[in-house]
């Protein structure tokens, strides 16, 4: 049965059909085609071939691959790094200013609070030698 349903399969996509375009007001022939299922699937398998080519084509041979995330250059990708870690020192390093800044302000302002350590130390007792 399989050789049977195979074989109704490649009649069904060999038989011949005629596309008609006509004129609506006239009803006049304007243009003629002879197809089969297979010459479409064909020609629609080859516009979507030469499609995804050509895009493919677009985005590799021009910038545009630039806007795709990860793609880039090295040099671009090892710069980006260096100014990041740049800007998370700096931002650090601002906090720290800030932070010194507002413990200034509180001394001349006279608002200082002093806290004690009130941890205990073991300090072990020392020997003295007698010579």
């Amino acid at each position: 049965m399989p050789e049977n349903n195979t074989n109704t399969t490649f009649k069904r996509l060999r038989n011949r059909y005629r596309l008609v375009v006509m004129n609506d007001d006239s009803y006049e022939e304007v243009v003629t085609f002879k197809l089969s299922r297979l010459s479409v699937y064909i020609v629609m398998s080859t516009i979507f071939v030469l499609l995804t080519g050509l895009t493919v084509a677009l985005i590799v041979f021009t910038p545009l691959k630039l806007y795709i995330p990860g793609y880039g250059s090295a040099s671009a990708t090892k710069e980006l790094r260096q100014l990041k870690i740049r800007t998370d020192s700096l931002e650090q390093a601002m906090q720290y200013k800030d932070q010194y800044l507002q413990s200034i302000k509180k001394v001349l302002q006279g608002d200082v609070t002093v806290k004690l350590d009130t941890t205990s130390l073991n300090i072990p007792p020392t020997e003295t030698t007698t010579d």
